[in-house]
């Protein structure tokens, strides 16, 4: 999905929340205002975080936010499998779970708080709109071997290892696979994240290869790429993979939370509405 000019003063503006100083700031504008038409918001971000360490060295670190809510998760996990089976599709439910997860984002989220993370679970189930498209994911998946989950965040990554449990159970002839991040960028989940969470339990793990907040085709390795291309179902987690992978052509799912006013307004929704949709 390509920047807006809404869109570009938003990045501006967290990157003045990051670092108020005038130099920084000046080359920041200068990379938005000299931005190709495909640029997406990950690449953007990609670019600036370049920038901050070729100044300033690197950011701050995420390690000890990321251990905080992938613990979170996994001490909710009894709690939240139990619901999942109490439901009259357990998968659907678990689907509802993983997408809640997707709030977890130190990125798009200027704020994030346990207790409204916690709330989002007591109306998560797929909504009215959300059922066309899980019909058509049900059907991909019956016809499916392999099954591609293209992750986020962590915490979130607990629950999408839970969601494959419940998959797998239900099309047991799938193999999946879990492609993060290739190195840190903000809380997003890397291989060490994923391990911890338990998702070499029930999926091979690969890296993307790069430290972008998304998944930019041209810029993984070729190992990511051909997952992709061998996947018969990709579901993508989250708005930066959302923003990386359309317009690219790949018959892919995605499923995410609205953070921001650009997916709100282009989906018609309140804030924190989650998105399951389909790309041809």
């Amino acid at each position: 999905m390509y920047i807006s000019e809404p869109c570009a003063a938003c990045l501006y503006d967290k990157q003045k929340n990051r670092l108020n100083e005038e130099s920084y700031l000046r080359e920041v504008r200068k990379l938005l205002d000299e931005r190709r038409e495909t640029d997406t918001a990950p690449y953007m971000v990609y670019r600036f975080n370049l920038l901050y360490e070729e100044k300033f060295g690197k950011g701050d670190s995420y390690a000890a936010i990321k251990r905080t809510y992938n613990d979170l998760v996994l001490s909710m996990e009894e709690d939240v499998m139990a619901k999942i089976r109490e439901a009259s599709d357990p998968l659907a439910r678990a689907l509802a779970y993983a997408r809640v997860g997707n709030y977890i984002d130190f990125g798009a989220m200027n704020h994030v708080d346990k207790d409204t993370f916690l709330a989002l679970f007591q109306e998560a189930d797929l909504n009215d709109r959300d059922l066309p498209v899980y019909e058509s994911f049900l059907k991909a998946c019956a016809d499916a071997e392999e099954f591609l989950l293209i992750a986020d965040n962590c915490g979130e990554i607990v629950l999408d290892r839970i969601f494959l449990e419940i998959l797998m159970e239900r099309f047991p002839r799938l193999h999946c696979t879990v492609m993060v991040r290739g190195s840190e960028v903000l809380n997003d989940a890397t291989e060490e994240d994923a391990r911890y969470a338990g998702v070499d339990r029930v999926a091979s793990i690969i890296q993307n290869g790069t430290s972008v907040a998304g998944t930019i085709p041209a810029m993984i390795t070729p190992e990511a790429r051909e997952a992709i291309r061998k996947a018969d179902v990709i579901l993508s987690k989250g708005q930066g993979n959302y923003e990386s992978l359309s317009r690219e052509g790949i018959h892919i799912f995605h499923a995410f939370l609205c953070k921001c006013d650009l997916f709100t307004k282009r989906y018609g929704v309140p804030k924190l509405t989650g998105i399951f949709t389909e790309e041809n």
